[in-house]
């Protein structure tokens, strides 16, 4: 059997995307900087996209901008805000996604700004005590803080955030990538200034994300070169993937409450067999359903001798999971995000992460595998 858990790291395309996907791919080849028929068609079809996108987040379009995915959309909300708005203070966090965290270290290292990391608690979640003693410093300051965390799940509130944010005149981004396609995200009425997306965290292609900026901030291009995305970002449009991007997210949107009750029934069932079938068995991350992504589920197993052999062996059981992030695995080094919240390091960890595609059986099936391990090598 082969059982896919590891969804936080990358969804499977939807085959609705594929099928949106299969025209410009085969038929819709024309550049969209180009003025004659076959670029202006696919040009259509980019700003239908992002028409599409902008409506459901409940915002306007010319707040859209498509890129290569989260990475760089970060990358662009948090080095414009230094090159461009005269920030010279950013505050984040230790368990932000490294797309952030270095993207703020590297700055520091230039001596472009100074970097103040915010407390988190043992569950991940941000002391708003003290952030807002931190905005209380002098400079023009960036707040940049993750939605969710890609590794334990832990939400934090978007509003309380950004309420403190304005109160102090910082701007705001937040890495909504584990969240965007899988919760409602009203634009109208959030305090943000920048948040991110990446279409194949809900169904969609890789390759493919984008950078919400709102109309009351003005920076200028991360990449030079033409003057596509409005001479925002250089460089001919991933056409098909936009289109995909923009298909995944009208598809999760339609599924949107069917997938929280779902999924979460999934994650909760998932919990309460693993604590049935082992002894001393927790999860990191704050699992308080209105403050925990419904999509991971960060487990804490007890001390064993082969721990660094369990993730090799549920990938012999045909069972995918993960250690950490995705952005990690290739690395020794352990997760950041499990030593920001101080977690055991004796102890193995696994994230297991679930989409609508998982099934009941699929959960009991890994469950049986992890039990034998445990029987075995604990």
């Amino acid at each position: 059997m082969k059982v896919y858990l590891d969804n936080a790291a990358t969804t499977p395309v939807h085959p609705l995307v594929v099928e949106a996907m299969l025209p410009v791919l085969s038929n819709q080849f024309g550049n969209p900087s180009s003025i004659h028929s076959f670029g202006r068609e696919v040009r259509t079809v980019i700003e239908g996209a992002r028409k599409k996108v902008a409506q459901l987040l409940n915002t306007s379009p010319s707040e859209i901008f498509f890129t290569s995915g989260g990475t760089e959309a970060d990358n662009m909300a948090i080095r414009c805000c230094v090159h461009d708005l005269g920030v010279t203070h950013i505050i984040t966090s230790a368990i932000e996604h490294h797309a952030v965290l270095h993207t703020a270290e590297d700055l520091e290292a230039r001596g472009l700004v100074k970097l103040s990391l915010v407390n988190v608690d043992k569950f991940g979640q941000v002391d708003l005590n003290h952030l807002e003693s931190l905005l209380k410093e002098e400079g023009k300051t960036l707040v940049s803080l993750m939605h969710a965390n890609n590794e334990i799940g832990t939400m934090i509130s978007i509003e309380q955030v950004g309420t403190l944010c304005r109160k102090y005149n910082a701007l705001f981004h937040s890495d909504t990538v584990q969240t965007l396609g899988h919760f409602v995200h009203d634009l109208s009425v959030l305090p943000v200034d920048f948040i991110t997306g990446a279409a194949h965290k809900f169904h969609g292609p890789k390759g493919v994300g984008f950078l919400y900026i709102n109309n009351r901030v003005k920076i200028k291009p991360y990449i030079t070169g033409g003057a596509q995305e409005r001479n925002m970002r250089g460089g001919t449009e991933n056409v098909y993937g936009i289109v995909g991007l923009a298909k995944a997210l009208e598809i999760a949107y339609e599924h949107i409450e069917s997938d929280i009750k779902e999924i979460s029934a999934l994650k909760k069932y998932m919990m309460d067999e693993l604590k049935a079938s082992i002894p001393g068995v927790e999860f990191h991350g704050d699992q308080r359903p209105e403050h925990s992504l419904y999509t991971v589920l960060n487990v804490c197993f007890p001390p064993c001798e082969n721990a660094e052999m369990l993730l090799f062996s549920l990938d012999i059981a045909g069972i995918a999971c993960s250690a950490g992030s995705a952005c990690s695995s290739g690395s020794n080094v352990g997760s950041h995000v499990l030593k920001g919240i101080g977690a055991d390091p004796n102890r193995p960890t696994i994230r297991f992460s679930f989409s609508r595609f998982n099934t009941k059986e699929e959960i009991d099936y890994c469950v049986e595998k992890v039990r034998e391990l445990f029987l075995v090598k604990a």
